[in-house]
């Protein structure tokens, strides 16, 4: 990952931890038709996030994975 994505995936990161956000607040926010930007995606790929559906809540949560909290705090995910 470049300097400049790895930057833009920890302000991802540190964006879905400030408070609760939905999937539709995910994809308003950050979901791009940019082949170059695809921080959404990435951070799905590498696990970062995980989407949590409920049967109480329309819209699913996104929360951050123990890697993507890891990666976020300056820790290496461990395998």
């Amino acid at each position: 990952m470049s300097q400049s994505a790895s930057l833009l995936m920890l302000e991802f990161l540190a964006w879905v931890e400030s408070r609760q956000r939905t999937y539709g607040d995910v994809m308003n926010a950050w979901q791009s038709t940019c082949p170059r930007q695809t921080i959404w995606e990435d951070a799905m790929i590498d696990g970062y996030v995980q989407v949590q559906r409920s049967e109480t809540r329309q819209d699913p949560e996104v929360t951050l994975t123990p890697a993507g909290r890891a990666l976020l705090n300056g820790r290496a995910a461990q395998s």
